[in-house]
């Protein structure tokens, strides 16, 4: 599938409008049997009170549902990739599971953060069924991993209430904040469920937190990434896609690719101007920060084609009134480099902050 046809096929070009949804091919599973899935991630959908929710957020999601179900050709599944809701409760997650309720084909669930302190999960479960799972298509194995978990003390010695344990969890850069975490149990799991496999086999894994350590005063950080990663490492070919960090992310460590998938809601950190706006509903910064790449305020936002032709990925943005960008496998180097702000003396000046 050529990148122009899939963006005219959603109509996204002569509507010129840019949604945050991602069609992934994978075209290194049998030969004649390439096939597509969309992602979508990080909805945040916010109750505000009785029928009342932030208006933002929802309107994200349902748009990448609808522009989801315009795709051609049709993605033979679609994956959600957490924070599904903002506080975990009831109300946000059955407001949400309505509005995915609408997307034409299967959905493959993945558990953020938000959708876990509140009730460790147990609503999530019942709506959407097992925390981590596998699964096989064409030839790929699929893995499903919840990455958000955290040590028994943080979860419950610490706080008084679930409504407490929550609200620092979705602070953000919050200090009282814990670091994610895979956990033994589900290490161990993985490490059956990989057993199985032959070691040429395409691997993908989606978790919503990255799967390495990136930068620990924002959560974008999984304290056993290490042990994760000596699981994934003797397979030829191994991709994870991940959500949380509302930004363009990617990496590459050995064999593993990572990829970041962007967000419905709001790009991180989000604008000044939306702090500015009257009466909001975004959860406090504390820590003020420079982006890594700032295109300008939306600059997290856009269209993501992931080409995995080569089974190494090349990844193609589209951004919302900015310059497109391809981040590609360079063979020489071994990792992937940004086709424009590669070289040191095309960034600009906020990148080299971190």
């Amino acid at each position: 599938m050529q990148r122009r046809r899939f963006l005219q096929g959603t109509g996204l070009l002569a509507a010129g409008q840019i949604l945050p949804i991602s069609l992934v091919e994978l075209a290194f599973a049998e030969a004649g049997q390439n096939f597509a899935f969309a992602y979508i991630s990080d909805s945040h959908i916010q109750h505000i009170k009785g029928s009342q929710f932030v208006r933002n957020w929802d309107r994200g999601l349902i748009r990448a549902v609808a522009e989801t179900n315009l795709l051609s050709p049709k993605p033979d599944f679609i994956v959600f990739g957490g924070d599904l809701a903002q506080l975990g409760s009831k109300e946000e997650l059955d407001h949400g599971a309505e509005m995915l309720s609408a997307l034409k084909g299967k959905v493959h669930h993945v558990m953020g953060e938000h959708d876990y302190y509140l009730d460790l999960g147990e609503y999530w479960s019942r709506l959407f069924g097992p925390h981590y799972y596998s699964f096989d298509h064409k030839g790929v194995h699929f893995v499903v991993l919840n990455s958000i978990l955290t040590d028994d003390d943080w979860i419950y010695r610490r706080w008084p209430t679930p409504q407490q344990r929550m609200a620092e969890m979705a602070g953000l850069d919050n200090p009282n904040g814990s670091p994610f975490m895979v956990g033994e149990k589900q290490r161990q799991w993985l490490k059956d469920d990989l057993a199985k496999l032959d070691r040429t086999t395409p691997l993908v894994v989606f978790s919503h937190s990255p799967l390495q350590k990136i930068y620990k005063g924002w959560n974008f950080w999984t304290e056993d990434a290490e042990e994760v990663q000596n699981l994934l490492k003797d397979f030829r070919k191994v991709t994870v896609l991940y959500g949380h960090v509302h930004q363009i992310q990617y990496n590459r460590i050995g064999a593993i690719s990572f990829n970041s998938v962007m967000a419905t809601a709001w790009p991180w950190p989000y604008p000044t101007a939306y702090a500015q706006a009257g009466e909001v509903h975004l959860p406090k910064l504390t820590v003020p920060m420079n982006r890594a790449d700032p295109f300008f305020e939306r600059d997290a936002t856009g269209w993501q084609f992931i080409d995995m032709a080569s089974g190494n990925v090349d990844l193609h943005y589209t951004l919302y009134e900015n310059r497109s960008r391809v981040v590609r496998f360079n063979p020489q180097t071994g990792q992937p480099e940004d086709s424009v702000y590669q070289t040191e003396s095309a960034r600009m000046a906020p990148q080299n902050h971190y």
